[in-house]
């Protein structure tokens, strides 16, 4: 990097850390929790703050005076309460992704140069822009189909935006790799992993294509589902800067007053949206990951409508499991068994007992059921097991992280619904129906299956696997006759024990399936 940049980079930096130290967001920030190096710059920083401030809210505050790349960073940090902390992570929950809509007239250049045609020729009529964030706007459109016009949302790509981002991501890289060499502790947060991250998933997100497909995937999974959605997606009108979807004419589920006044049950919405995200979860292994209320409708026929699919998490079978026994095991209290998952899918190391992360596990669990369902906080919840596992020394597993901050934010939006919801007996009939469906004894017949078919295929590729080898150690023996007897012996015992490792990792990897 050369000194013109990184000054570029310090410069900005410095602007940025003013205004975080301005609005307060280091006020109560205990300096003995912080490196020696950092005590004296968080003494500096809290002398220039504004009085009667409070650390939370000056955060949020200055990410917002910061702009769109900040907000971002925020909101993804949101999902991350394992980084930056369950309260830290709620508020940054409350950052407000909008910012001026460009004209009609930039978005239309935008979508003409996309698509190398007018926009006449693309929709029937092009609309001001209704909503506007960091990355896109979303305008009301319609267009000709044999039935006459019908109405669409258009999001398009901001100008200028990827140069923006571009541009603060550098610095964000360039302030995590000078923090990881301040001390082991920084370092196993691993912030550069972290802006990586945030990267990559706002280069995601700036591609409209892959937006368009996570809907459609989850249109797909919830086609049979009587409850909620997704709109469908107009792929001819759909590029990388532009995406064209069908428009929802719905009221928010931040509305319940109205949601009532209209016939409408908020407490059967609410448990209908519980239960499709879990539903979605254990079933697909596919989930609309920012579940906030702004992303939810209701339709004339009482279905919910999810929008915005530009974060979705994923979960492989093995998580799916995880997920369920672990839920069914705070339903039912079964701390032992909670415990013995989370042994069995290898996110406890095996120095610790299984008995004493139980105890830890109940520890959690029972105030759950000491309480009345208007009692009961997911985030405390959360709080009390990120402490659980960093005291077990568990790995952090981003999809379960993610999993876990959006249960939290679903069962927000649910709670506006229904202050009475009880999370736990609601997911009780989703979780156990998936466990009497994929754990019963059909299933384990099953997983033997998949497992004997795995055992063939590798044993099938044995005997050309070794017939290499045996080709191999026929080579080495032409070169060993050009040695002496010593060097030949020894040649010998190399490939003997060559073939002993060989039949080990064959032995091993029979054990594991």
């Amino acid at each position: 990097m050369s000194i013109l940049a990184a000054f570029g980079h310090s410069l900005r930096l410095a602007r940025a850390g003013f205004v975080f130290a301005r609005e307060g967001a280091f006020v109560g920030v205990d300096p003995m929790l912080l490196p020696p190096v950092a005590r004296l710059p968080l003494a500096l920083a809290n002398l220039i703050a504004k009085r009667n401030v409070e650390g939370l809210s000056g955060l949020s505050r200055a990410i917002d005076r910061l702009g769109p790349s900040y907000v971002k960073l925020g909101q993804f940090l949101s999902t991350r309460p394992d980084i930056v902390g369950t309260k830290v992570a709620i508020e940054l929950e409350s950052l407000q992704d909008r910012v001026a809509p460009m004209s009609r007239e930039m978005a239309v250049g935008i979508i003409e140069a996309s698509f190398g045609a007018k926009i006449g020729t693309l929709f029937a009529s092009f609309e001001e822009p209704v909503a506007a964030a960091s990355i896109a706007q979303v305008h009301r459109a319609s267009v000709r189909t044999d039935e006459g016009e019908k109405a669409v949302a258009v999001k398009v790509l901001r100008a200028g935006v990827e140069r923006r981002f571009a541009r603060d991501l550098a610095d964000m890289f360039f302030a995590a790799r000078l923090a990881e060499r301040t001390g082991p502790e920084v370092r196993r947060l691993r912030p550069v992993q972290v802006v990586d991250t945030l990267a990559r998933s706002v280069r995601m997100e700036m591609d409209f294509r892959l937006e368009a497909a996570a809907a459609s995937e989850f249109a797909e999974n919830s086609r049979e589902d009587p409850e909620i959605r997704a709109p469908a997606v107009d792929w001819d009108r759909t590029t990388r800067e532009v995406m064209t979807m069908e428009w929802i004419d719905g009221v928010p589920l931040a509305d319940p007053e109205r949601l009532a006044a209209l016939g409408f049950d908020p407490k059967e919405l609410a448990r209908a949206l519980i239960q499709s995200f879990l539903r979605h979860a254990l079933r697909d292994g596919f989930f609309h990951a920012d579940m906030h209320q702004g992303n939810f409708f209701v339709d004339e026929n009482g279905r919910i409508v999810a929008v915005d699919f530009g974060i979705m998490g994923r979960l492989g079978r093995k998580e799916r499991r995880f997920l369920a026994e672990i839920l069914f095991g705070f339903i039912r209290r079964d701390y032992q068994r909670v415990a013995e998952v989370h042994f069995e899918a290898g996110y406890v190391p095996h120095v610790h007992r299984v008995e004493d992360f139980a105890q830890a596990i109940r520890a959690i669990g029972e105030p759950i059921h000491s309480r009345t369902a208007d009692q009961i906080s997911m985030a405390k919840l959360l709080t009390l097991l990120f402490d659980i596992t960093a005291l077990f020394d568990m790995t952090t597993r981003v999809e379960l992280v993610m999993l876990q901050k959006t249960m939290v934010v679903v069962e927000g939006v649910a709670r506006k619904l229904d202050p009475q919801l009880n999370m736990w007996s609601t997911s009780e009939p989703v979780v156990g129906a998936w466990i009497a469906e994929n754990l019963g004894p059909r299933e384990r017949i099953e997983d033997i299956a998949r497992n004997f078919s795995s055992v063939a295929g590798f044993l099938a590729e044995a005997p050309r696997r070794l017939e290499e080898f045996a080709n191999l150690l026929d080579a080495s023996a032409r070169i060993q006759s050009e040695f002496s007897p010593a060097n030949r012996r020894r040649a010998e015992r190399v490939a003997m024990w060559a073939a002993v490792l060989l039949l080990f990792l064959i032995a091993l990897y029979l054990w594991r399936l």
